[in-house]
């Protein structure tokens, strides 16, 4: 497992945006997307550190951020996606969403699973 990304949970994408430029110096960011799927709009940020952002805001994520939680998962990047999710799972994380096509990842497969550390998504690499 690579680590990929951090997610953030946020009301409004364009306003997290805005605020994140203020922290970090980001050199791109993807089309802000609704991906019905994962019933959740999405964006990707690029910093010039290395650091990958996802924001994310909508129904999947509204209960959270109410409470004033913004940190919402981790991401790592898997070559097989279907095996590093069973092997977690043996592991004792419970699965949350398993995997399926996002649209942020143009197809790539993404999963989730909980942790006693947090919720963890898994992003098959692209072939």
């Amino acid at each position: 497992m690579k680590f990929h990304h951090i997610g953030i949970a946020c009301e409004e994408i364009p306003d997290s945006m805005e605020e994140i430029k203020k922290i970090y110096n980001v050199i791109s960011t993807s089309p802000i997307c609704y991906d019905p799927l994962q019933k959740s709009t999405l964006c990707l940020l690029s910093t010039d550190n290395g650091l990958s952002i996802e924001l994310i805001s909508g129904e999947m994520v509204k209960n959270i951020h109410k409470k004033g939680i913004i940190y919402y998962h981790l991401c790592f990047s898997v070559p097989d996606i279907d095996i590093e999710f069973k092997r977690l799972i043996k592991q004792g994380l419970i699965p949350v969403s398993s995997p399926k096509s996002s649209l942020l990842f143009k197809g790539q497969k993404v999963g989730f699973l909980y942790s006693k550390c947090g919720l963890i998504e898994l992003l098959e690499d692209q072939v």
